[in-house]
């Protein structure tokens, strides 16, 4: 294995197996004192990106986007609590005594399903509230992760976080903070997890690198099948299993999991997740053979295209209104 040069600025990070040697400071930019981090204009470039998608496919899956609204900002802010709430639950010891700590997020500290749950909740009582069917939106939603944990995970990569063991792959990285990190944290073997043996003088594996290619893979893959699904909630079966499969190989390379005792949580509800969502998904396609019964996709029932229409007829009905009080100004 390759040794590489001690670093000494934190802010420093360097792929020494692909030449890229780069320094980028946590800190985007200030505003009136108040610094934003890259790691919160990354995350919120995700979620926008996402939004951008989704919300002109909307009406394909049969959603009013009118309606939908407000499942998204409730499933928004369902997911960032949930996602904050499941990461100081398994890091209490470190939050008990510094609770004013728990309400910043600038510099990370989001688990990714925590995050999928609360939004998955939240979201989906609003759906009910809204009358949004919750199968098609979970498609749009499936998709939607996808996109906003593929840019993500880049914060993770500003913040030098999120790594994985040694390793001398093409793709090896290091930074000064993340040699402080393996030399205060990792290495100590009063303060690892699980005995991890590791050196700040080699390369780690860049785990968000990983589970961003991954993501956008599997947000290609979804997008390419949204066309031939053939019911309702399948997308969101399939992201639950592609997604799963990738965390719990990913997780195993990790130096920060967040332990259930002395197994990795997110490496244990992902391998639940692609049994569950494998499970179900055969079930359905059985038994819609057995019974010999075709499935009918919501956007093709005269309830969804009853609420579209009306919502065009709204849209169209402001649009002209708008468009005569100009005239008349």
């Amino acid at each position: 294995m390759t040794e590489v040069e001690r670093i000494t600025n934190p802010d420093r990070i360097v792929f020494p197996n692909l030449g890229i040697d780069i320094t980028i400071n946590s800190t985007a930019f200030s505003i009136f004192g108040f610094e934003i981090k890259w790691y919160a204009v990354i995350i919120s470039f995700g979620l926008l990106l996402a939004m951008a998608y989704c919300f002109p496919r909307m009406k394909k899956f049969g959603i009013d986007p009118d309606r939908a609204i407000d499942a998204v900002i409730a499933g928004i802010i369902g997911g960032m609590i949930g996602a904050r709430i499941y990461y100081v639950a398994f890091r209490w010891e470190h939050y008990a005594g510094n609770i004013k700590e728990i309400l910043n997020f600038r510099n990370g500290g989001l688990a990714i399903y925590g995050g999928i749950i609360g939004a998955i909740l939240i979201g989906g009582i609003m759906c009910r509230i809204r009358k949004v069917k919750l199968a098609p939106m979970l498609d749009i939603a499936g998709m939607g992760f996808l996109i906003g944990q593929g840019v993500g995970r880049w914060g993770n990569f500003v913040n030098q976080e999120a790594f994985g063991t040694n390793t001398d792959c093409l793709f090896a990285m290091t930074g000064g903070t993340i040699q402080n990190t393996i030399m205060h944290e990792v290495s100590n073997p009063e303060s690892s997890m699980y005995g991890t043996s590791m050196s700040e003088l080699y390369g780690v594996h860049p785990c968000f690198l990983y589970e961003s290619l991954w993501c956008i893979a599997g947000f290609i893959v979804l997008a390419l099948y949204s066309k031939h699904r053939k019911f309702d909630g399948q997308l969101f079966l399939m992201y639950l299993a592609w997604y799963g499969m990738g965390r719990f190989i990913i997780e195993g390379f990790r130096t920060d999991s967040l332990m259930l005792g002395n197994i990795r949580a997110s490496q244990l509800l992902a391998l639940l997740c692609v049994i569950t969502a494998t499970a179900v998904h055969i079930a359905i396609l059985m038994r819609s053979k057995y019974k010999g019964e075709p499935f009918l996709l919501y956007c093709n029932t005269s309830e969804s295209k009853e609420l579209i229409r009306e919502s065009e007829e709204k849209y169209n009905k402001n649009k002209k209104e708008n468009e005569n009080h100009g005239t008349d100004n």
